[in-house]
């Protein structure tokens, strides 16, 4: 599909005024922001008397894509994006890099701003964005998040498996441990999941460095990675842990790109990516983290213990604050290592107290994140969201990595924040003299018999994972205030999600309300009907507007591919998904939460949605996420959830207009709601929404929606919608 002009502007290109211009536009999730950007440039574009083609980077792949000869006949480049775009076929050119917002709401300025934007030197893959002109996420941020998404299928996999394999396979010895017997079931799936744990770190490292180099920072990021999760490697009793791997992963990914500047003969340039650069870089870092970083590491481990050491004969609280402290900090790095290894090594002596405060303090990362999704899921995507329900499953086994993906998001949030809630778990233990006879940790060793005191210990784990919840979703809604990036954050979300990496909450069923009153008719293509059976009353909308009562004269249906109703025959919206039954000409409600229940009752008149209430509630989740307001007086709300039966697709005006919370304040008078059950994910009602999305940038369309005097007026407008 192009979002170009069908021809040239006149005197556009090299020979008048216009100018030839390209764009790129993408979004986290590739969805309805990728294509209103694409709209707003070409609509721009046009008025202004240039040629553009716009490539779309959305969710169901790249469309109208650039061609060499595009590129080589351009004036400029805008790339409207808030997610990695390769700008290696851009050398040469003028490009202006910004964020998707400002592709939608000052497509005009950039027009103009490109014809003085920077020309591209081909310095990887992300170059920085003009001074002054947008609000795209740095290089840095971008690799980091990279990274983590990568990381997280790997943290969930494994950790889940190991928890798994212990509560079902394990079983409890006389201390009051769990064993897994050697060449059982549950010990190799236990080792499967030691596998995805084991895999983590350099995954994480790894996908850091190949967001920065390319592919051929991938080997030496991943290899770095291995080896500062490894170490044995430098002589040290713990790795590096996930701080090392994100150490490892941006040394890696600059490394190489410090590399490919080196001018070397022709001939060898063929075999730099896939050989040279990869055991240069590889060989490199490995070595500097072994001689370098890594003994630092080993000192760190080896002068905390000795510091540790002389430390048992001190206050209780003040060591349990202090192992607890150390136990959050980098959840399987040198820090945390050196206080469980301390514990574990004073339970032979006798002591169990060491291990007591450790054991309280263990699962309070993975607890405390877990429940910081829950108690402000606004403030994370969906990935993280459910992200955060295996960490709560992990941390109740004692696995602390559950927390990983959430500290290595965003450390300046969450370290401290985890850090404050192990040390009052460990400083709780310590004043109540909680023990633990086994080197584990978790709400498992105290339901195993491992632990002494356990009322004080479930204590000092609850009041260490509150205190950690809210601690960090404090400081997340603070770092969030700051960014003040209403607009900014809101355009990573509005309609499509919130993102670690490049996960996202993917939009579902369309409706659209609209209007006061009048019969509903028309059939849904997956359900069709007999032509000209007669609609049951309860399925008829009365004269007042309001569906279900019956009221008003019998319509009649028609099926699928024929709607009789209304004037609309023939018509057919977004795949027989928007018909005549779900169009209301004026919305009743006047604030946004009773739209949405208003507008899933009007999408219930199809038969296809089993539960109202549960349909309501999902589309309030995702409005808690981000507002689905597009601005432009549009919100397209949505859920995925299996209480709808069958894809639906609703539209409703509202005269007045409703606060929908849309980045440029307009409130929504053109409402469409989308509907899907949880097992219709792919790409069709993904291409139904940017359909519905470019349409929408057409300010004419909008005006002729809104001046629709009924129903089937609505209808046949939007039947222009291919």
């Amino acid at each position: 599909m192009t979002t170009s002009p069908a021809g040239a502007p006149q005197g556009a290109g090299r020979g008048g005024q216009g100018l030839r211009l390209l764009a790129v536009t993408a979004c986290p999730t590739g969805i309805a922001h990728t294509y209103m950007a694409a709209e707003k440039l070409t609509q721009a574009a046009e008025s202004l008397g240039h040629e553009i083609k716009v490539e779309t980077q959305g969710s169901i792949g790249a469309e109208n894509v650039l061609s060499d000869n595009d590129v080589r006949e351009a004036d400029g480049i805008i790339i409207a994006a808030d997610k990695d775009v390769d700008r290696s076929r851009f050398v040469g050119k003028r490009v202006l890099a910004v964020g998707v917002a400002e592709g939608i709401h000052h497509p005009e300025r950039l027009i103009e701003r490109v014809r003085s934007a920077p020309v591209h030197e081909g310095e990887g893959t992300g170059a920085a964005a003009e001074p002054g002109g947008g609000k795209e996420r740095s290089v840095g941020y971008k690799a980091l998040m990279n990274g983590v998404s990568y990381m997280i299928p790997f943290v969930v996999v494994g950790g889940l498996l190991i928890a798994i394999s212990l509560a079902l396979g394990g079983h409890p010895q006389a201390d009051g441990g769990l064993v897994i017997p050697d060449g059982s079931f549950w010990k190799h799936v236990n080792d499967v999941g030691v596998i995805g744990f084991t895999l983590m770190v350099p995954i994480l490292s790894g996908y850091i460095a190949y967001a920065i180099g390319d592919r051929p920072a991938l080997v030496p990021g991943m290899i770095g990675g291995w080896i500062a999760n490894t170490g044995a490697l430098y002589d040290s009793k713990a790795g590096a842990g996930f701080i090392g791997a994100i150490v490892t992963g941006f040394l890696a990914g600059y490394l190489v790109q410090w590399i490919k500047k080196v001018k070397v003969p022709r001939f060898v340039q063929p075999i730099m990516p896939i050989i040279v650069i990869p055991i240069v870089a590889t060989t490199t870092l490995g070595l500097f983290f072994i001689y370098v970083i890594g003994k630092p590491i080993s000192w760190v481990f080896t002068h905390l213990t000795s510091w540790l050491g002389g430390m048992t004969g001190s206050s209780a609280i003040l060591l349990g604050a202090i192992l607890g402290l150390m136990i959050a900090f980098d959840m399987g790095g040198p820090v945390n290592k050196t206080a469980f290894l301390f514990g574990a090594g004073l339970i032979a002596s006798g002591n169990q107290t060491v291990m007591g405060m450790c054991a309280a303090a263990i699962p309070v990362m993975p607890l405390g994140q877990g429940l910081a999704t829950l108690v402000r899921r606004r403030l994370y995507s969906e990935q993280e969201r459910e992200t955060g329900m295996a960490a709560l499953f992990m941390g109740v086994f004692g696995i602390s990595e559950g927390a990983i993906p959430f500290a290595a998001a965003r450390p300046a949030q969450v370290i401290p924040a985890n850090m404050l809630g192990g040390a009052v778990a460990g400083a709780v233990a310590g004043m109540a003299g909680v023990t633990d006879a086994v080197p584990h940790g978790g709400p498992i060793v105290a339901v195993l018999g491992a632990v002494g005191g356990v009322p004080m210990f479930f204590l000092a784990v609850v009041i260490g994972t509150v205190v950690t919840a809210l601690t960090t979703v404090t400081l997340v809604d603070v770092a969030e205030r700051r960014k003040g990036g209403a607009a900014e954050a809101g355009a990573a979300v509005a309609g499509n999600a919130a993102v670690v990496g490049d996960s996202a909450v993917e939009p579902v069923v369309v409706g659209v309300g609209a209007g006061g009153g009048g019969a509903a008719g028309g059939g849904v293509a997956a359900e069709p009907r007999t032509v000209g059976a007669v609609v049951p009353a309860g399925e008829r909308a009365g004269g007042d507007g309001t569906e279900g009562e019956g009221a008003g004269g019998g319509g009649i249906e028609g099926d699928a591919d024929d709607h009789t109703d209304g004037g609309a025959a023939g018509t057919e919206v977004l795949s027989g998904y928007l018909t005549e039954r779900t169009v209301r000409r004026q919305l009743v409600a006047g604030e946004k939460e009773a739209a949405i229940r208003e507008m899933a009752e009007l999408a219930a008149g199809t038969g296809r949605v089993a539960d109202v209430d549960e349909l309501v509630r999902v589309a309030l989740a995702r409005e808690a996420q981000g507002t689905t307001g597009l601005g432009e007086e549009i919100a397209i709300p949505h859920a995925k959830t299996d209480a709808v039966t069958a894809p639906v697709v609703g539209f409703a005006r509202s005269a007045d207009g409703i606060d929908w919370g849309s980045l440029d304040g307009t409130l929504a008078k053109l409402v469409f709601m989308i509907a899907v059950p949880q097992e219709a994910a792919g790409d069709e009602h993904l291409r139904i929404l940017a359909l519905l999305s470019r349409k929408l940038m057409d300010g004419d369309f909008r005006a002729r929606l809104q001046g629709a005097e009924d129903e089937a007026a609505i209808l046949r407008v939007l039947g222009e919608i291919q």
